[in-house]
């Protein structure tokens, strides 16, 4: 937020870019002649309107520097922009029951800008509890809605019923519309078909009619029904429905209607068809534009139908933003989509897919209405074009968003905030300006009151005729000489008559090159710049021009900065040296709240997709990205057991705004949950379920304790072991054991066979031999 310079800033300042511009500052390059124009160049130029001055230095200078030059500090002239709080009540915690509710502050600032300089205010904005509610259900009852018809009877009651459960204060309407009652829309023929439209497919039904209001907003429900019962279908002849007619009509008749001021405010706008818009009724011969002005006659019929246009869709966004009101389109499936681009260019309406015979419209109002309050989105109203405006949003967990102003998923009695910052370009005409921002279906508001600070507070000291000014030929004011027609010169002393050579080398800066830059003519030592069809001259030496910038697609610095000697000086969200690169964020963000989908990189207000595979205006569309289940993973890593990537980055808050809640088990929650299962670092199953509510609200639905495998038991491995290595030798034993019995048996077997086929006596042993003696004479020696 640029404020007043401290020096230390200045010097800061001083040796980065005004460092390049040996030994002199913005202020003193622009060659600017008077307060005003100084307090035009920047931000941080003052003015010294002191009449002496020392030589050579300059009136128009940073503040330090004029200080340091000996200029008193009565007579710098310096305005600083500044942010005043005129008028700030607390935000309310409910609603019913008390005397003034209060949903936004502040309610009235004002706001003091010097020329390019900006300042930034924030603003809190809750959605109170128990808040008044005024519902006014607008239907189709031309034929195809007869269905429709008979199951809305006891809407009221249970609407009732259900709307209780959020608000203690609910009042209901009911108004109907068919087609404008004129050729080509309805039956002309037979006659018989104008009293009866029906008469051809052999049916009785009411004669056409454009918009009729049945009840005023009442919280006698059991009297919606008794109106609803009542009423009959009708016919048209073409298809689409003169839908937006009454719509404008239930959005301006507030007194018929009875909208309340401190209460919401719900226009539910149901129909299977598609709707007549702006200049469709040229087909009639109806040429007069739709003027938003209530046209209900005493038995409460529209009675504007034949004579004016349908509405345009900018009309009726400007009503409905008036009245604040919010449109629910409740359609059938056939024309859903028409109506989801309808929405996206009315802020504040919601779309809901209505079923055949409006069975589940008391589901898809309750549902709409949690998505309204869930929400809650800054529009602008009134902007002066002098002034640009850019949004940080801070919404859950205290994390500021740049370049929103809307936040989403939230709970009643949730308190969000933006920062806004305001700049100015150029000085208007009109000093004192203001604008309006509110929310979006709100009726409270901030009144934004804008002074510019373009004048010089010294101009009012203006001397005319001064004597300082060369005996009267010229007027003294801020300290410089303002000559009279037909004088030069510094203190008006120098005529257009008078003429000297010598005086033209006052007008080249340096010898030798041409005097005025050959955009002038040297009077009196000083450079008089000729006048250009492209733009305006200006410099001691007419070097500087507001038309030599380079130009991008035609148009000078891209139409989005000022052309300044040479220079573009980019408006505020403008970036580049054609000023062709916007610095704002808003144009990237998707639907999901996240730049770029989280697919890629905002550069100059396009999104740049990095992530292989993905395309789209927000990079929105991604076939071969990871599914939700992948994508939730991290979140489900990083909020729930505080680990992972988004930790280690420190992004978790802000690339994770779902809402994770610990369960035991994960149940059924229909076709927008999601059942998920991934396993972590240690190899644990981890369970968890993604729902997105009928809000928007994601919800990550976590088991309580991941299903991680059990390690070994020392005790049980080790008697496992130990049995085992018992049981094998045991098992080794027995085995040895058999096969030596089997051994055994198979020798003594064969033993008991060669002892049956054995020949010899019994009584005789054949193994028996008889001892044999054998002597010998050792001393014989024979022949």
């Amino acid at each position: 937020m640029p404020l007043t310079p401290t020096p230390v800033a200045l010097k800061g300042w001083m040796q980065g870019p005004f460092k390049e511009l040996a030994g002199g500052n913005i202020c003193t390059t622009r060659g600017v002649n008077s307060c005003k124009q100084c307090l035009a160049v920047s931000p941080l130029c003052a003015w010294c309107s002191a009449e002496v001055l020392a030589q050579g230095s300059p009136r128009c200078d940073l503040r330090t520097n004029l200080l340091e030059n000996g200029c008193g500090h009565d007579y710098i002239e310096f305005p600083s922009s500044s942010v005043t709080i005129l008028e700030a009540r607390p935000l309310s915690d409910k609603g019913s029951g008390s005397s003034i509710t209060t949903q936004m502050s502040p309610q009235r600032i004002r706001l003091n800008l010097r020329p390019d300089d900006s300042q930034i205010f924030r603003v809190q904005v809750r959605q109170v509890e128990d808040y008044p509610v005024d519902i006014y259900y607008l239907m189709d009852l031309s034929n195809s809605m007869k269905d429709d018809l008979r199951n809305i009877q006891n809407l009221g009651t249970k609407l009732a019923s259900e709307m209780r459960k959020l608000t203690s204060n609910l009042r209901i309407g009911f108004g109907a519309f068919v087609d404008k009652p004129i050729s080509p829309y309805m039956y002309i023929s037979p006659p018989e078909a104008i009293i009866n439209p029906c008469y051809e497919i052999g049916e009785t039904c009411l004669p056409m009619f454009g918009y009729k209001h049945v009840l005023s907003l009442t919280d006698e429900v059991t009297r919606f029904n008794e109106e609803v019962r009542k009423q009959s279908v009708s016919r048209n002849r073409d298809a689409p429905e003169g839908g937006f007619d009454a719509i404008i009509q239930a959005t301006v008749c507030d007194e018929k209607i009875g909208w309340r001021n401190d209460a919401s405010h719900l226009l539910v706008f149901t129909t299977d068809a598609k709707t007549h818009i702006a200049l469709d009724g040229r087909l009639a011969g109806i040429v007069q534009p739709n003027d938003a002005q209530c046209h209900i006659d005493k038995d409460n019929f529209y009675s504007a139908s034949t004579t004016l246009d349908y509405p345009s869709l900018g009309l009726m966004t400007e009503k409905l933003s008036q009245k604040n009101i919010n449109l629910i389109f409740a359609v059938t499936d056939t024309v859903v989509g028409l109506y989801q681009n309808y929405s996206e260019l009315i802020p504040g309406t919601t779309v809901g897919t209505l079923s055949r015979d409006s069975s589940n419209v008391l589901q898809l109002i309750v549902d709409s209405y949690g998505k309204i309050r869930s929400k809650v989105e800054l529009e602008v109203r009134d902007l002066p074009e002098e002034l640009s405006l850019a949004f940080n949003a801070t919404c859950l967990n205290d994390e500021v968003i740049p370049g929103l102003k809307s936040c989403v998923g939230l709970k009643i009695g949730d308190t969000v905030s933006f920062s806004i910052e305001a700049k100015v370009r150029g000085c208007p005409r009109e000093r004192e300006k203001s604008f309006t921002i509110k929310p979006v279906g709100f009726k409270d508001n901030l009144t934004v009151v804008v002074n510019f600070d373009c004048d010089c507070s010294c101009e009012s000291q203006a001397e005319a005729n001064s004597s300082s000014c060369s005996q009267g030929n010229g007027t003294l004011e801020c300290g410089v000489c303002r000559c009279n027609a037909g004088r030069l010169g510094s203190h008006c002393e120098c005529s257009e008559e008078e003429y000297n050579p010598s005086q033209q080398d006052n007008c080249s800066p340096r010898p030798g090159q041409p005097l005025c830059s050959q955009r002038g003519e040297c009077i009196c030592g000083q450079c008089v710049c000729h006048s250009s069809d492209f733009g305006k001259v200006t410099g001691k030496y007419c070097e500087c021009d507001d038309f030599s910038c380079v130009r991008f697609k035609g148009q000078m610095c891209s139409g989005h900065g000022q052309c300044s000697c040479g220079d573009c000086l980019c408006d505020p969200d403008w970036t580049g040296d054609y000023c062709n690169c916007t610095t704002r964020t808003d144009t990237c963000m998707s639907s999901t709240g996240l730049v770029c989908s989280g697919h890629g990189s905002c550069v100059c207000g396009k999104c740049d997709c990095t992530q292989p595979g993905s395309y789209g205006d927000t990079c929105e569309k991604c076939p071969t990205c990871p599914d939700a289940c992948t994508i939730k993973k991290e979140c489900v890593e990083c909020k729930k057991f505080e680990r992972g990537m988004l930790v280690e980055q420190q992004s978790c808050s802000r690339m994770c705004r779902d809402e994770i809640e610990t369960v035991q088990e994960l149940t059924d929650r229909g076709k927008d949950a999601v059942n998920c299962t991934y396993k972590d670092e240690n190899d644990c199953v981890v369970r968890f379920q993604y729902y997105e509510d009928s809000s928007g609200k994601s919800i990550l639905y976590v088991i309580e304790e991941p299903d991680c495998p059990k390690g070994p038991d020392v005790l049980v491995v080790l008697l496992s072991v130990t049995g085992a290595i018992l049981l094998i030798g045991l098992t080794a034993l027995l085995i040895w054991k058999l096969l030596i019995t089997i051994h055994d048996r198979r020798e003594f077997a064969r033993f008991e066979e060669e002892k049956a086929r054995a020949k010899w006596d019994t009584g005789h042993n054949p193994l028996y031999k008889e001892a044999t003696s054998t002597f010998t004479n050792i001393t014989y020696r024979g022949n």
